[in-house]
């Protein structure tokens, strides 16, 4: 007969009690204290310890099919248990277990339920889940609760931050700062704007008629150039000791960098330039970006539109009196009954545009500030010459003479200042090289025998510019000005023409000087 402590079993027994360890120790339960008794019910092992009398009777008293008798005297086979009423007593006992018949049942109770057959792998299986379950749960709470612990952290920190602020931020306005002046007149030209958004911009004018600052108006020399400016000396020349009383602008070729000095006026005055193609509605968006572009500076008043074979015929102290004083915009806009005027018009542009407001003119155009808003604002009319006024149509001619025709006639002088020969005819007008610069040929540039009217009374001062010219007319041009000194009598200018307060008065007329 063999025999052993139990100390395993009744250890798991002890801790069945604990009800929220009872999942876990199930499975342990089984392998230590049920193998024993399967063994001690084969067997019919005798077990000698120390226990408890009344847990040791309860714990074997469960097992069915099993009946238990013990002394703590004797080593009969008949013992009985006997119950110490006053006190518990460890005592040494002897237990003995027998084979007794089973009694069939209808139905197993459920103690007897928790001791049915038991498979290792199924109950090691639902504890490993059981276990996992608990740690899953149990990492998630971490994770919310750090959760929450940041999200109440940062509430407070920034509650805090309102009152008791730890960094004090400064700014440089000098350079980071929207600035009044910066907003009056950009110190660059280059931008990233599109036309549609630089067209939106400039097309907010100020409602308000006084000025917050001390407003010299500006004359805007807006010019349109394939590539280099040959005659640059001659205009270099001519804006040379007014400066601030004038503005440049170069449309270009996209990409080309002009090579112009510091000192000259055309240096860091190009705009952002896209392609133009002769004839088409391209010359129109050229003509728009530039005045877009001019309109950036509220100083400018007046917007003359001129090309690289462009020349001045007078000073420049006559030239700005003569646009800053006028009450009139020279945009060329007259009613032709021919196939080169009407014959142009587009049956398609009805009704927006009818064909008795069609009109045509010259390109090279002079505007106030005024219509050169309203001009860039457009988008209707001009979408309607975009759409159907195709090559053979000539946009350029007709666009603008039109659109002051249906809406500003009153502010329009329906003239030009630039003086071009179509004598020649074709489609391009005469060009004059070296062999054409007299000063004979100047003179009668400006007193061609033309009338016309200048603040609604007549004058014989129409043209101010003329083209076109060659590169090789740059050095005759530039010899004149030591021959012809005066180049605008007293008699030739309106009575109402007076010069424009400030320095003008200053100035001398020097030519080209």
């Amino acid at each position: 007969m063999s025999s052993f402590y139990p100390y395993p079993s009744l250890l798991l027994l002890l801790l069945h009690g604990l009800p929220i360890l009872r999942p876990l120790i199930r499975p342990l339960r089984g392998l230590g204290f049920r193998t024993t008794l399967d063994s001690l019910h084969r067997e019919g092992t005798v077990v000698e310890g120390r226990q408890d009398q009344e847990e040791l009777f309860g714990s074997f008293s469960r097992i069915q099919g099993l009946s238990c008798r013990g002394s703590a005297d004797d080593d009969s086979n008949e013992s009985v248990f006997r119950r110490n009423s006053l006190r518990q007593e460890k005592v040494p006992i002897l237990v003995v277990i027998e084979k007794r018949e089973m009694k069939p049942r209808n139905r197993p109770d459920e103690e007897e339920a928790e001791y049915s057959p038991w498979t290792p792998r199924n109950s090691w299986s639902i504890g490993l889940i059981k276990f996992v379950s608990f740690l899953v749960i149990f990492m998630a709470g971490i994770i919310i609760g750090l959760s929450l612990s940041a999200h109440f952290t940062r509430s407070f920190n920034s509650q805090t931050e309102i009152f008791f602020p730890k960094t004090m931020y400064t700014t440089n306005c000098d350079k980071e700062c929207l600035g009044f002046k910066g907003f009056l007149s950009p110190a660059h030209l280059m931008h990233s704007m599109s036309d549609k958004e630089l067209f939106w911009r400039v097309s907010m004018a100020p409602k308000m008629k006084e000025y917050p600052f001390e407003r010299v108006p500006k004359v805007a020399f807006m010019f349109m150039a394939r590539g280099p400016l040959p005659l640059a000396r001659l205009w270099d020349r001519f804006f040379k000791g007014h400066e601030g009383l004038y503005s440049v602008y170069l449309h270009t070729i996209p990409d080309y960098k002009l090579d112009a000095s510091e000192s000259s006026a055309f240096y860091g005055r190009q705009i952002p330039s896209e392609e133009v193609s002769w004839g088409s509605v391209t010359l129109v968006d050229a003509e728009k970006r530039l005045l877009a572009n001019a309109l950036l500076d509220f100083s400018n008043e007046r917007f003359v539109l001129l090309s690289e074979s462009c020349i001045p015929v007078y000073d420049f102290p006559t030239v700005y009196e003569y646009l800053i004083n006028s009450a009139h915009s020279f945009v060329e806009s007259y009613d032709e009954n021919s196939q080169q005027g009407r014959g142009r018009y587009s049956r398609h542009m009805f009704p927006t545009i009818k064909l008795h407001q069609w009109r045509k003119g010259s390109e090279w155009f002079e505007l106030n500030r005024e219509l050169a808003v309203n001009l860039v604002a457009d988008y209707k009319y001009y979408s309607i010459f975009s759409k159907y006024c195709k090559p053979s149509c000539y946009p350029d001619e007709h666009y603008i003479p039109t659109f002051l025709n249906m809406f500003h006639g009153s502010l329009n002088a329906n003239r030009t200042i630039t003086w071009v020969d179509w004598s020649r005819g074709g489609p391009h007008p005469a060009t004059y090289g070296a062999p054409n610069i007299t000063p004979d040929f100047i003179q009668s540039i400006r007193n061609n025998g033309t009338s016309c009217m200048y603040n609604s009374r007549p004058t014989s001062v129409c043209f101010l510019f003329a083209r076109k010219f060659a590169p090789s007319a740059l050095d005759p041009l530039l010899n004149l000005t030591s021959t012809v000194r005066q180049l605008v009598a007293e008699g030739d200018r309106p009575a109402d023409w007076v010069p424009y307060p400030l320095q003008l008065h200053l100035v001398a007329s020097r030519g080209f000087d």
